[in-house]
């Protein structure tokens, strides 16, 4: 049984929006660092390193016939291959295992949930590696060039 793991795409939008919003700490960063209040400087940065970690560890699992999801080492879930419907490209930023607001939108049979959303970074390798367990799947992504796009990222 072959795997393949892809690991998740990491949005520098996210990531910069993250920095901006803790880069207000900067000047009570250097105060606490000049009266050697060293916990709480580590307490107050903490989350943004726990966000990093995070963000790091999304990977997709293909293993026989499911898509697992994990954080690290800590599995997430799965579902059947067999259960997706089709693929489209999403930019929805509601909670999922995905670092980037760049995503694919994964519609399901399954009852319990109608979708998932993920972002991994080889795409069509991805694509292609569902397309070989069910082939039935429709793929909705159009391909688009223009100003906002660099280097693949969405911004």
């Amino acid at each position: 049984m072959e795997r393949k793991v892809f690991r998740s795409r990491i949005s520098v939008f996210i990531i910069g929006l993250c920095f901006v919003g803790y880069s207000f700490l900067i000047p009570d960063a250097i105060r606490l660092f000049h009266d050697k209040m060293y916990t709480t400087l580590c307490m107050a940065w903490s989350p943004l390193l726990v966000i990093l970690f995070i963000f790091l560890g999304f990977r997709y699992v293909i293993l026989g016939d499911r898509l697992y999801f994990k954080m690290w080492f800590i599995p997430n879930g799965s579902i059947k291959i067999s259960d997706i419907i089709s693929v489209e490209r999403t930019y929805n930023p509601l909670s999922s295992p995905a670092g980037s607001l760049k995503r694919l939108c994964l519609r399901l049979v399954n009852e319990e949930f109608s979708y998932l959303l993920v972002s991994p970074v080889r795409e069509q390798e991805f694509i292609e590696a569902l397309k070989s367990i069910n082939p039935l799947i429709d793929i909705h992504i159009p391909v688009k060039k223009g100003i906002w796009r660099f280097w693949d990222w969405d911004i």
